[in-house]
């Protein structure tokens, strides 16, 4: 299994909690092109990516956003929402047609704090993804900085 699949909402929360949480979905579209959300805006929201595929990226000062990551199907999009002050740290753009399930994040945090066994579950999800996400930034900017690449066999 990849570290990719590995932090899908599928092969990481419960079934029973995976139901809880999709209970609080909507069905949301975004043409390509949208910016979904940009660094230091409120995060109250998140998404799993239905299809598309949206960038996330960084501001550049005097130039346009850089891309840091892309992601696709069944990938959480947000993750700023779970953590105070819940501010976006990046900013995400539709790149395609986007096809998402959103969430309001005040009513995940709320449906969290009413089971703590849901709380956990949701908070194990989100530190999978962010730590796949870290790893693949590191294994970037060495493919880019490095002078012998990532060394991906370590």
């Amino acid at each position: 299994m990849s570290a990719q699949s590995r932090t899908r909402i599928t092969a990481t929360l419960s079934a029973e909690h995976r139901a809880r949480l999709m209970g609080l979905a909507r069905e949301v579209n975004f043409p390509a092109g949208t910016r979904l959300f940009n660094e230091g805006g409120r995060a109250d929201r998140f998404w799993i990516v239905r299809s598309g595929i949206v960038a996330l990226d960084v501001h550049v000062p005097g130039r346009q956003p850089a891309v840091v990551d892309r992601l696709d199907r069944d990938e959480l999009l947000g993750w700023s929402w779970l953590f105070p002050p819940h501010l976006w740290h990046l900013g995400a753009e539709a790149q395609t047609p986007l096809r998402t399930y959103e969430f309001d994040a005040a009513a995940v945090r709320m449906a969290m704090d009413a089971d703590p066994a849901f709380r956990a579950d949701v908070s194990q999800w989100v530190g999978q993804v962010l730590a796949r996400r870290l790893i693949s930034a590191r294994i970037r900017l060495l493919d880019r900085f490095a002078p012998y690449g990532s060394g991906s066999g370590i």
